[in-house]
């Protein structure tokens, strides 16, 4: 018998890396080494960091009421009149209306 002659009983496959996860093998989808391939990886994002030192503003505010109508000399209020009929006979639509 020479060694040209001599034949594997099994095929030559690579041994099985255990513990890695389903078919992947070596790094098991987690790209390269380093903290993100690395098991508990849970690093904020730096946006959600920024977010977070802001203050909060309370409530809602719609933007057409934070403007003030000012009744002028010729827009004077009837004696009586409600603050929604003068909106009306004015055109005025989501303002605070002062009266002077």
């Amino acid at each position: 018998m020479q060694i040209h002659n001599l034949k594997r009983t099994h095929k030559n496959k690579k041994d099985r890396i255990v513990g890695r996860g389903g078919r992947h093998g070596k790094t098991s989808g987690r790209g390269g080494k380093g903290q993100t391939a690395r098991s508990g990886n849970k690093r904020r994002p730096e946006l959600r960091d920024i977010i977070k030192r802001l203050p909060k503003n309370r409530g809602y505010q719609f933007k057409s009421i934070q403007k003030s109508f000012i009744l002028q000399g010729g827009q004077k209020a009837l004696p009586g009149e409600k603050f929604s009929e003068i909106r009306n006979r004015l055109n005025i639509k989501g303002k605070k209306i002062k009266l002077k």
